[in-house]
């Protein structure tokens, strides 16, 4: 129960991140390698809020605006400057390794231990209850509270989708040329694009320091290849099902991701194994997601 419980809650805090991820790759066809920096950027700004005195919650908010302007260091060389999109994002990538351990106090640890985060309430809540349930609410906070960031984060973006400006995001990725007939920039919705993605990205970062009760520099490192399976994956399995949604589809896959990585480890694997293991469970999701063996798949989930 506490390995599927610590499993589902990892998948949900990076389930956000593939949200960001879906931004770029599936509605904007943008190839973005930022969140590889952007990432630990959030981790790092949220880890160093906290240490200082603010509320865990507060700072996934600073861990936001900080994603949002690495989003846009990247937009603004690829629109700006006329650098390749795959270019401008190993450039913000690599400077915000730098800049991560800048924030981070020129430090590449920041333990949380002692300090309160928006898992530690779950404690607060359970010891006021008591008994059995108290027990069940210390064990289900982190899925619950995760649960309802995620919701909240999924719901804003399929907002966003439906306005006005949404439609020209995903124009924007889909019919370039339709755009500047309407007499659209679409530089400054590649921007915008962008630093939602990241945004997004950077929260998640945030959370998942405070779930692994630690920041450490090299916390960014796969998570390119980690949101990006998830999205493949969430989009090969679900996208069938009439009651699962664009968003909730990529949630799903960070979760199914998390616990194919987890259970390769849990197998006996060492950690060390671990980017191989992420490599090739992504390579299996492209297989997938191929005509041929996703007809066979979906063949045989219906037999």
């Amino acid at each position: 129960m506490d390995f599927l419980l610590d499993v589902v809650a990892q998948g949900l805090a990076y389930g956000i991140l593939a949200i960001g991820v879906l931004l770029t790759y599936q509605v904007l066809d943008y190839a973005d390698l930022t969140v590889e920096g952007s990432f630990p950027l959030g981790a790092a700004v949220g880890a160093i809020f906290i240490t200082q005195g603010w509320n865990p919650f507060v700072v996934l908010i600073a861990a936001f605006i900080a994603g949002v302007l690495a989003g846009y260091a990247t937009g603004i060389l690829h629109v700006k400057f006329r650098i390749s999109s795959l270019l401008s994002g190993i450039l913000v990538m690599t400077a915000l390794y730098s800049i991560n351990l800048i924030v981070a106090g020129n430090s590449s640890l920041i333990p949380l231990f002692s300090y309160d985060t928006i898992f530690t309430y779950g404690n607060a809540i359970a010891d006021m209850v008591g008994g059995t349930m108290g027990e069940w609410i210390m064990k289900l906070w982190p899925v619950i509270i995760l649960l309802v960031l995620v919701l909240l984060m999924k719901l804003l973006i399929d907002w966003f989708l439906q306005t006005k400006y949404g439609f020209l995001m995903r124009i924007a990725g889909d019919n370039p040329q339709l755009i500047a007939t309407l007499g659209k920039d679409i530089g400054w919705i590649k921007m915008n694009g962008l630093a939602l993605s990241n945004g997004y990205a950077a929260v998640s970062g945030a959370l998942i320091s405070q779930f692994l009760r630690s920041f450490t520099a090299d916390l960014g490192t796969g998570m390119i290849v980690l949101g990006l399976a998830s999205v493949i994956m969430g989009i090969t399995l679900f996208k069938r099902s009439r009651f699962i949604g664009f968003t909730t589809s990529v949630v799903l896959g960070a979760i199914v991701y998390r616990f194919a990585i987890a259970a390769a480890l849990n197998a006996g694997f060492p950690s060390t194994y671990l980017r191989l293991i992420m490599s090739i469970i992504f390579i299996l999701v492209l297989i997938l997601g191929n005509g041929v063996m996703a007809k066979f798949f979906h063949r045989s989930i219906k037999n």
